[in-house]
């Protein structure tokens, strides 16, 4: 019985510190600005003269009261979702 309670935290501790080094690895940036327009995949936010459209899912964590007008900080992290790399153009002879 005691060697099952051992394994459960020794699994249990794996899981957390593995979670804590995966969301580690990616850099995170912030924007603040007042919320412009938002949906259920996006909020655009005022960034000086620049309007920031920041995508966002279920999964986003959201608090207080979201409304167009808002000052709000948004946390995100930038992903490649495709790379895709051309050839070198030849050199022109002189």
């Amino acid at each position: 019985m005691k060697s099952k309670t051992l394994f459960s935290i020794f699994a249990a501790a794996t899981f957390a510190f593995s979670s804590v080094v995966l969301a580690a690895g990616s850099k995170t940036y912030q924007v603040t600005g007042p919320v412009l327009e938002m949906n259920d995949s996006m909020i655009a936010v005022q960034k000086g003269k620049d309007r920031w459209e920041i995508a966002r899912d279920s999964s986003t964590k959201v608090t207080g009261d979201l409304k167009v007008g808002a000052k709000v900080t948004i946390t995100y992290t930038m992903t490649a979702t495709e790379v895709e790399a051309k050839a070198d153009k030849p050199a022109k002879k002189p």
